[in-house]
């Protein structure tokens, strides 16, 4: 697109939806912000080119967070309307946390989507994620120390929930989607939690101007992430042969698809350190029971297995393991120069005993 502050055409638009003509029904989230109003003018203009385009299905989801969500998804209902598609409104219902409020509300929209998705028997949830969002999403993720993967910012396509997400206008920039309304004559609700500084991305949409004054715009930000995430894919399929590789050097003792696994640990020591990492992290996120194991814990775990092979002790005098760890619900040993990887024992609560 040649221009950022040009209205998307539609040759432009039949682009952008072009993956999707074949699909039953497309669930578009719609919240009745400049992005996803302009997600949905585009899908319908785009529908209406096809001679059998997919259904489309507007999804509003009201998080109860401001007394202003529910006219703003009546509003777009009444646009849904006017462009002849199906709308509905999800409430998340229920307590909302004190703390990790934005997290726990983007969850909540994703859960509440892909049940309307399933509902619609629709294969693609369509969200407005621009180039902007990607560009901070990076800056996030970096200021957290993340790794490759997370570096590689959000994916065009991705799955969760068992519904496919797409984010069809991710490398198109806010400035484009706003200009494309404006020319249409379309309205639009502003958000103001978009600008409260109390929450970290908005603090830093307000530090871009700066960094785009010393080359950090948008644009090259997002390409930054394009290439990590070209790295992190060809990161991923060195994985892949490890995984073979010490699969066949088990003789069928797989890392997925049993209870345990094991490596040997003289195999598994010659493999490249981000490779190591990543089957630790695959092993065990398969077989613990307490969620996706954090990046940091792996490392230190990591250090700790390396330090012990490197001792030359794959196992004590009494046979016991000379490492032994748990980690997000698994069970981590090094004896017998091996690793093993496996559920941990469920937690006990602990409590005291009374007398009569």
């Amino acid at each position: 697109m040649s221009d950022d502050n040009s209205p998307i055409s539609a040759r432009e638009a039949k682009r952008l939806f072009a993956d999707l003509k074949n699909a039953p029904a497309l669930v578009l989230a719609v919240s009745g912000g400049p992005d996803s109003v302009a997600l949905m003018w585009l899908a319908a203009r785009w529908q209406r080119s096809l001679a059998r385009g997919p259904q489309l299905v507007v999804v509003t989801v009201d998080h109860g967070l401001r007394p202003e969500a529910a006219r703003e998804a009546r509003e777009v209902k009444r646009l849904a309307s006017a462009l002849a598609l199906t709308h509905r409104t999800l409430r998340w219902r229920g307590a909302k946390p004190k703390t990790g409020l934005p997290a726990a509300a983007r969850e909540a929209r994703y859960r509440l989507l892909a049940q309307a998705a399933r509902a619609a028997g629709a294969s693609h949830v369509l969200t407005a994620h621009t180039r902007d969002d990607q560009a901070e999403t990076l800056l996030m993720r970096l200021l957290r120390g993340s790794g490759i993967a997370g570096l590689s910012a959000m994916a065009r396509v991705s799955e969760r929930d068992g519904i496919v997400l797409a984010r069809p206008l991710l490398d198109v920039p806010k400035s484009q989607l706003i200009a494309t309304l404006k020319r249409a004559k379309i309205g639009f609700a502003d958000d103001p939690t978009n600008r409260d500084t109390i929450f970290t991305r908005p603090r830093l949409r307000a530090l871009l101007p700066q960094l785009a004054a010393e080359g950090g715009d948008a644009r090259n930000l997002v390409r930054l992430a394009a290439r990590l995430s070209r790295a992190n894919a060809a990161v991923e399929v060195l994985t892949d042969g490890a995984e073979r590789f010490l699969h066949l050097r088990d003789s069928g003792d797989a890392p997925h698809g049993s209870e345990t696994c094991s490596f040997e640990a003289a195999a598994f020591a010659s493999l490249p350190e981000e490779v190591r990492l990543r089957l630790l992290l695959r092993a065990i996120d398969a077989l613990g029971h307490e969620g996706p194991a954090e990046l940091g814990k792996v490392e230190t775990l990591l250090a700790a297995l390396d330090q012990a092979m490197s001792g030359g002790r794959p196992a004590s005098a009494d046979g016991r393991p000379v490492l032994k760890q748990t980690l997000a619900g698994a069970l981590i040993s090094l004896a017998g120069g091996r690793i093993h990887i496996g559920p941990a024992p469920a937690r006990r609560r602990q409590g005291r005993s009374r007398g009569g």
